[in-house]
């Protein structure tokens, strides 16, 4: 159908070159075993062996986590670490959603998005896999810059390292969706200018945080479902045009080198256009006009 031919050829495929010579016939051997121990002659339903790709990399990350919490007791060190597990499980996860959604579309990719940031809000305690959430703590002078800094190379090694883990898994090819994939040539998600597309990411992004920190001030019922709803949305509506990231370690790990954009239209893109977003909702959310259009007359509690 045209949708899924137009995803196949654009969205998220893996970003590496083939082995070639003794590595190549070392790793054909290997992945040979590894099918024949899965099982892999008999194909399962593609979308139950993405479900079980996505349910074995959060049990890793929150293995990982309490394994953390357990053997690193500073406190910031254990901080960096969590926000590079989140970073690995955040990126596992949606690469494995470029297949649900390359196969299955844009909805079942939008249910399955969905589910994963409820449950992501709920396990990953202060860690963000986010770098300009750290550039917003800068902008209210909650954190330094060189904290901030350091924070995000965490994530951003957390996230290049998901990219191993994702093309070993799709290497076995259990399902025919993951057949050719872990050494596919990738091409970018991005369909417009390049400064189109940074205003959407950037605008996104505002928009995401301001309803993020609403909520988090008027703490309704089933807040967490709200914030992933908004964001999901705002995620399926910018797909067919930037990619809808809204995260630049997701982007990176997730983009950086494919074909069909240059490093510095990257950058300009996920990088400056999210954290443009990010650091003007600091200053869009706390307008007077924004708070009273928020909590209309009602007194916000000193």
């Amino acid at each position: 159908m045209g949708q899924k031919s137009t995803w196949s050829k654009g969205r998220f495929q893996a970003m590496a070159v083939p082995p070639s010579g003794p590595q190549k016939t070392f790793l054909n051997t290997c992945l040979k075993l590894c099918r024949r121990a899965a099982g892999a002659s008999t194909m399962l339903p593609s979308l139950v062996v993405s479900a079980l790709f996505i349910l074995l990399t959060l049990v890793l990350a929150n293995g990982a986590r309490r394994l953390l919490d357990r053997l690193v007791k500073d406190s910031f060190m254990r901080l960096l670490l969590q926000e590079a597990i989140a970073a690995f499980e955040l990126c596992a996860c949606c690469f494995e959603l470029i297949i649900v959604a390359d196969n299955f579309g844009v909805s079942a990719y939008g249910i399955f998005l969905f589910l994963l940031t409820i449950w992501w809000a709920f396990n990953w305690g202060d860690a963000t896999a986010c770098p300009y959430t750290h550039i917003e703590d800068v902008v209210l002078g909650n954190t330094d810059i060189r904290t901030a800094v350091l924070i995000s190379a965490f994530e951003l090694a957390g996230g290049m390292i998901s990219f191993k883990y994702v093309q070993l898994l799709w290497s076995l090819e259990i399902s025919e969706t993951h057949r050719d994939r872990a050494f596919g040539e990738c091409f970018t998600d991005l369909q417009v200018p390049v400064l189109y597309g940074a205003a959407i990411e950037g605008t996104a992004t505002c928009l995401c945080r301001i309803a993020s920190n609403a909520l988090s001030e008027f703490k309704p019922r089933f807040s967490t479902a709200i914030d992933s709803f908004i964001s999901t949305s705002l995620v399926v509506a910018a797909f067919d045009y930037s990619g809808g990231y809204f995260n630049p370690v997701l982007a990176t790990s997730l983009k950086y080198g494919c074909r069909g954009n240059t490093l510095i239209e990257h950058v300009v893109v996920y990088w400056v256009g999210a954290s443009l977003g990010a650091v003007a909702s600091v200053f869009v959310y706390q307008h007077p006009t924004v708070q009273k259009l928020l909590f209309g007359h009602k007194e916000k509690e000193e």
